[in-house]
Protein backbone atom coordinates (compact mmCIF):
# COMPACT_ATOMS: atom_id res chain seq x y z
CA UNK A 1 0.00 0.00 0.00
CA UNK A 2 1.01 3.36 -0.57
CA UNK A 3 1.43 5.70 1.95
CA UNK A 4 -0.27 9.48 1.76
CA UNK A 5 2.67 11.16 2.92
CA UNK A 6 4.25 9.57 -0.16
CA UNK A 7 2.43 11.18 -2.77
CA UNK A 8 0.10 14.07 -1.43
CA UNK A 9 1.35 17.32 -0.38
CA UNK A 10 0.26 18.38 3.26
CA UNK A 11 -2.65 21.10 2.87
CA UNK A 12 -3.68 20.36 -0.55
CA UNK A 13 -6.84 22.12 -1.76
CA UNK A 14 -8.62 22.37 -4.98
CA UNK A 15 -8.96 26.22 -4.80
CA UNK A 16 -9.03 27.85 -7.78
CA UNK A 17 -5.33 28.35 -9.14
CA UNK A 18 -3.96 31.44 -8.78
CA UNK A 19 -1.05 32.77 -11.13
CA UNK A 20 0.28 34.41 -7.23
CA UNK A 21 1.19 31.20 -6.10
CA UNK A 22 1.82 28.99 -9.27
CA UNK A 23 5.21 27.11 -10.25
CA UNK A 24 5.38 29.60 -13.42
CA UNK A 25 5.20 33.03 -10.93
CA UNK A 26 7.98 32.03 -9.10
CA UNK A 27 10.69 32.98 -11.39
CA UNK A 28 11.01 34.77 -14.59
CA UNK A 29 8.81 32.28 -17.01
CA UNK A 30 10.68 29.93 -19.43
CA UNK A 31 7.93 30.42 -21.88
CA UNK A 32 5.87 33.53 -22.20
CA UNK A 33 2.58 33.85 -24.12
CA UNK A 34 0.87 37.01 -24.91
CA UNK A 35 -2.07 37.49 -27.08
CA UNK A 36 -1.42 34.61 -29.05
CA UNK A 37 -4.28 34.16 -32.07
CA UNK A 38 -4.14 31.63 -35.29
CA UNK A 39 -6.27 32.20 -37.85
CA UNK A 40 -6.59 29.81 -40.48
CA UNK A 41 -8.00 30.65 -44.56
CA UNK A 42 -10.38 27.60 -45.52
CA UNK A 43 -11.63 28.68 -49.29
CA UNK A 44 -12.02 31.76 -48.80
CA UNK A 45 -13.37 31.80 -45.07
CA UNK A 46 -11.33 32.76 -41.86
CA UNK A 47 -11.21 30.16 -39.15
CA UNK A 48 -10.32 31.24 -36.02
CA UNK A 49 -8.30 28.50 -34.26
CA UNK A 50 -6.94 30.41 -31.49
CA UNK A 51 -8.40 33.53 -29.37
CA UNK A 52 -6.28 35.45 -27.63
CA UNK A 53 -3.91 33.17 -24.99
CA UNK A 54 -1.83 34.47 -22.52
CA UNK A 55 0.25 32.09 -20.53
CA UNK A 56 3.62 31.72 -18.71
CA UNK A 57 4.80 28.48 -18.27
CA UNK A 58 7.64 28.26 -15.14
CA UNK A 59 10.89 27.02 -15.53
CA UNK A 60 11.02 23.00 -15.02
CA UNK A 61 7.31 23.32 -14.66
CA UNK A 62 5.48 20.44 -16.58
CA UNK A 63 2.23 21.78 -17.85
CA UNK A 64 -0.45 19.82 -20.02
CA UNK A 65 -3.46 21.16 -22.31
CA UNK A 66 -6.36 19.46 -22.73
CA UNK A 67 -9.37 20.80 -24.43
CA UNK A 68 -12.52 19.61 -26.63
CA UNK A 69 -10.96 18.23 -30.31
CA UNK A 70 -10.26 21.26 -32.96
CA UNK A 71 -10.15 23.88 -29.79
CA UNK A 72 -6.22 24.76 -30.77
CA UNK A 73 -4.21 22.39 -28.62
CA UNK A 74 -1.52 21.07 -31.26
CA UNK A 75 -1.42 24.48 -33.31
CA UNK A 76 -0.28 26.16 -29.60
CA UNK A 77 2.22 23.43 -29.68
CA UNK A 78 2.82 23.66 -33.55
CA UNK A 79 3.65 27.56 -32.91
CA UNK A 80 5.98 27.27 -30.48
CA UNK A 81 7.95 24.85 -32.32
CA UNK A 82 7.86 27.54 -35.24
CA UNK A 83 5.65 25.15 -37.62
CA UNK A 84 2.93 27.52 -37.60
CA UNK A 85 3.06 31.26 -37.65
CA UNK A 86 0.77 32.81 -35.42
CA UNK A 87 -1.62 35.78 -36.48
CA UNK A 88 -1.21 37.65 -33.95
CA UNK A 89 0.77 37.81 -30.42
CA UNK A 90 3.90 36.52 -29.54
CA UNK A 91 5.79 34.17 -27.40
CA UNK A 92 9.21 33.78 -25.64
CA UNK A 93 11.48 31.24 -24.46
CA UNK A 94 14.28 32.36 -22.20
CA UNK A 95 17.56 30.61 -23.00
CA UNK A 96 19.86 29.42 -19.95
CA UNK A 97 22.54 31.42 -19.77
CA UNK A 98 25.87 30.05 -21.01
CA UNK A 99 24.10 27.43 -23.05
CA UNK A 100 23.79 27.28 -26.90
CA UNK A 101 20.56 24.64 -26.88
CA UNK A 102 18.09 24.14 -29.09
CA UNK A 103 14.59 25.74 -28.24
CA UNK A 104 12.64 23.02 -28.59
CA UNK A 105 12.28 19.64 -29.24
CA UNK A 106 8.90 18.02 -30.34
CA UNK A 107 8.01 14.25 -29.94
CA UNK A 108 4.90 13.98 -32.45
CA UNK A 109 1.87 11.23 -32.05
CA UNK A 110 2.40 9.78 -34.52
CA UNK A 111 5.68 7.65 -35.37
CA UNK A 112 8.22 10.26 -36.28
CA UNK A 113 11.17 8.24 -36.41
CA UNK A 114 13.45 7.29 -39.17
CA UNK A 115 12.81 3.93 -40.45
CA UNK A 116 16.11 3.31 -41.88
CA UNK A 117 18.02 4.57 -39.08
CA UNK A 118 18.79 2.51 -35.85
CA UNK A 119 18.00 2.82 -32.59
CA UNK A 120 21.55 4.69 -31.76
CA UNK A 121 21.18 7.17 -35.28
CA UNK A 122 17.86 7.95 -34.52
CA UNK A 123 18.34 9.14 -30.95
CA UNK A 124 21.69 10.91 -31.62
CA UNK A 125 19.72 12.52 -35.12
CA UNK A 126 19.92 15.65 -33.32
CA UNK A 127 23.10 16.13 -31.94
CA UNK A 128 24.20 14.90 -35.35
CA UNK A 129 21.60 18.14 -37.03
CA UNK A 130 24.30 20.73 -34.25
CA UNK A 131 26.94 18.84 -35.87
CA UNK A 132 28.32 16.67 -32.91
CA UNK A 133 30.74 14.03 -34.57
CA UNK A 134 29.93 10.89 -34.75
CA UNK A 135 32.27 9.30 -31.99
CA UNK A 136 31.08 11.81 -29.35
CA UNK A 137 27.52 11.81 -30.03
CA UNK A 138 27.29 8.03 -30.15
CA UNK A 139 28.88 8.27 -26.39
CA UNK A 140 26.45 10.72 -25.49
CA UNK A 141 23.34 9.14 -26.34
CA UNK A 142 24.37 5.79 -24.72
CA UNK A 143 23.27 6.58 -21.16
CA UNK A 144 20.17 7.56 -22.52
CA UNK A 145 19.25 4.49 -24.87
CA UNK A 146 19.67 2.54 -21.31
CA UNK A 147 17.90 5.16 -19.47
CA UNK A 148 14.75 4.22 -21.69
CA UNK A 149 15.49 0.60 -21.21
CA UNK A 150 16.87 -0.11 -24.92
CA UNK A 151 20.12 -1.69 -24.54
CA UNK A 152 20.94 -4.07 -26.47
CA UNK A 153 18.53 -3.03 -29.18
CA UNK A 154 21.11 -0.12 -30.49
CA UNK A 155 21.55 -1.43 -33.68
CA UNK A 156 17.83 -2.54 -34.16
CA UNK A 157 16.10 -0.96 -37.16
CA UNK A 158 12.26 0.16 -36.07
CA UNK A 159 10.41 -2.28 -37.83
CA UNK A 160 12.10 -4.79 -35.02
CA UNK A 161 10.49 -2.81 -32.23
CA UNK A 162 7.04 -2.34 -30.61
CA UNK A 163 4.35 0.66 -30.81
CA UNK A 164 6.10 1.00 -27.09
CA UNK A 165 9.57 0.81 -27.94
CA UNK A 166 9.54 2.96 -31.08
CA UNK A 167 7.90 6.28 -28.80
CA UNK A 168 10.86 5.32 -26.13
CA UNK A 169 13.66 5.98 -29.30
CA UNK A 170 11.38 9.20 -30.02
CA UNK A 171 11.53 10.51 -26.12
CA UNK A 172 15.08 9.73 -25.59
CA UNK A 173 15.94 11.87 -28.90
CA UNK A 174 13.73 14.62 -27.69
CA UNK A 175 15.67 14.32 -24.38
CA UNK A 176 19.56 13.61 -25.44
CA UNK A 177 18.74 16.91 -27.58
CA UNK A 178 19.01 18.64 -24.73
CA UNK A 179 16.66 21.37 -25.52
CA UNK A 180 15.20 24.57 -23.78
CA UNK A 181 11.85 23.04 -23.56
CA UNK A 182 10.12 19.88 -24.24
CA UNK A 183 6.90 19.80 -27.15
CA UNK A 184 4.71 16.94 -26.90
CA UNK A 185 2.10 15.97 -29.14
CA UNK A 186 -0.31 13.27 -27.81
CA UNK A 187 2.78 11.08 -27.64
CA UNK A 188 0.94 7.90 -26.01
CA UNK A 189 -2.22 8.28 -27.58
CA UNK A 190 -1.49 5.59 -30.24
CA UNK A 191 -0.48 3.07 -28.12
CA UNK A 192 -3.00 0.28 -26.23
CA UNK A 193 -3.99 0.75 -22.74
CA UNK A 194 -1.25 -1.33 -20.89
CA UNK A 195 1.85 0.14 -23.35
CA UNK A 196 0.45 3.52 -22.36
CA UNK A 197 0.86 3.39 -18.88
CA UNK A 198 4.36 1.94 -18.56
CA UNK A 199 5.16 5.15 -21.01
CA UNK A 200 3.43 7.22 -18.34
CA UNK A 201 5.72 6.46 -15.97
CA UNK A 202 8.68 5.69 -17.49
CA UNK A 203 8.07 9.61 -18.69
CA UNK A 204 8.05 10.78 -15.00
CA UNK A 205 11.30 8.51 -14.28
CA UNK A 206 13.27 10.04 -17.00
CA UNK A 207 12.05 13.38 -16.58
CA UNK A 208 12.00 13.31 -12.39
CA UNK A 209 15.11 11.17 -12.28
CA UNK A 210 18.72 11.71 -13.98
CA UNK A 211 19.39 12.93 -16.97
CA UNK A 212 21.33 9.34 -17.82
CA UNK A 213 24.93 10.31 -17.78
CA UNK A 214 27.33 9.29 -15.37
CA UNK A 215 27.67 11.92 -12.17
CA UNK A 216 25.73 14.28 -13.26
CA UNK A 217 22.25 15.71 -11.73
CA UNK A 218 18.86 15.63 -12.99
CA UNK A 219 17.65 18.68 -14.80
CA UNK A 220 14.02 18.67 -15.09
CA UNK A 221 13.28 20.08 -18.50
CA UNK A 222 10.02 22.49 -19.47
CA UNK A 223 7.44 20.40 -20.96
CA UNK A 224 4.38 21.51 -22.75
CA UNK A 225 2.28 18.42 -22.96
CA UNK A 226 -1.03 18.14 -25.29
CA UNK A 227 -3.12 15.37 -24.35
CA UNK A 228 -7.07 14.56 -24.71
CA UNK A 229 -7.03 12.87 -21.15
CA UNK A 230 -7.69 14.33 -18.46
CA UNK A 231 -5.92 11.07 -16.55
CA UNK A 232 -2.88 11.20 -18.30
CA UNK A 233 -3.19 15.15 -17.51
CA UNK A 234 -3.24 14.55 -14.12
CA UNK A 235 -1.09 11.99 -13.51
CA UNK A 236 1.92 13.53 -15.47
CA UNK A 237 1.97 17.52 -14.86
CA UNK A 238 2.19 20.35 -12.51
CA UNK A 239 -0.39 22.14 -13.77
CA UNK A 240 -3.87 21.71 -16.12
CA UNK A 241 -4.36 24.06 -18.21
CA UNK A 242 -7.97 24.02 -19.74
CA UNK A 243 -8.87 25.32 -23.10
CA UNK A 244 -12.47 25.78 -24.42
CA UNK A 245 -13.91 24.78 -27.66
CA UNK A 246 -12.95 26.39 -30.60
CA UNK A 247 -11.85 29.24 -30.88
CA UNK A 248 -9.53 27.98 -28.11
CA UNK A 249 -9.08 29.86 -24.82
CA UNK A 250 -7.67 29.60 -21.38
CA UNK A 251 -10.92 28.81 -19.14
CA UNK A 252 -9.16 27.13 -16.18
CA UNK A 253 -5.88 26.14 -14.61
CA UNK A 254 -5.58 23.46 -12.17
CA UNK A 255 -2.68 23.42 -9.98
CA UNK A 256 -1.49 19.89 -9.71
CA UNK A 257 2.19 20.17 -8.17
CA UNK A 258 -0.15 22.19 -4.77
CA UNK A 259 -1.54 18.58 -4.40
CA UNK A 260 0.89 15.84 -5.70
CA UNK A 261 4.79 15.77 -4.27
CA UNK A 262 7.46 14.33 -6.55
CA UNK A 263 8.84 12.24 -7.94
CA UNK A 264 5.20 10.42 -8.62
CA UNK A 265 4.17 7.01 -9.01
CA UNK A 266 1.03 7.02 -11.54
CA UNK A 267 -0.69 4.11 -9.79
CA UNK A 268 -0.67 5.64 -6.21
CA UNK A 269 -1.87 9.35 -8.18
CA UNK A 270 -5.16 7.33 -9.50
CA UNK A 271 -5.50 5.42 -6.30
CA UNK A 272 -5.42 8.87 -4.43
CA UNK A 273 -8.65 10.01 -2.96
CA UNK A 274 -8.10 13.63 -4.65
CA UNK A 275 -7.87 12.04 -7.62
CA UNK A 276 -11.18 11.65 -8.31
CA UNK A 277 -11.99 15.29 -7.56
CA UNK A 278 -9.49 16.67 -10.19
CA UNK A 279 -10.95 14.70 -12.69
CA UNK A 280 -14.25 15.44 -12.05
CA UNK A 281 -13.76 19.56 -11.72
CA UNK A 282 -11.14 19.33 -15.20
CA UNK A 283 -14.17 16.80 -16.70
CA UNK A 284 -16.61 19.45 -16.03
CA UNK A 285 -15.21 22.38 -17.51
CA UNK A 286 -14.78 19.83 -21.13
CA UNK A 287 -18.46 18.73 -21.01
CA UNK A 288 -19.67 21.85 -21.48
CA UNK A 289 -17.37 23.27 -24.16
CA UNK A 290 -17.81 19.61 -25.86
CA UNK A 291 -21.77 20.26 -25.23
CA UNK A 292 -21.35 23.99 -26.94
Amino acid sequence: MWGKASILKEGHSLAPYSASVSVASAARPKVRIRGLRKVFRVRQRAVEALATVDLDVGSGEFVAIVGPSGCGKTTLLRILAGLETASDGEFSVERAAGRDLPLNSMVFQEQSIFPWMSVRDNVAFGLKARGVARRARYEAVLPMIRAIGLEGFEDALPHQLSGGMKQRVSLARAFANDPEILLMDEPFAALDEQTKLVMQAELLRIWEGASGRPGESATRKTVVYVTHSIDEAIVLADRVVVLSARPGRIKDQVDIAAIYARPRDVAAVRSSAPYGELFARIWRELRTEIAA
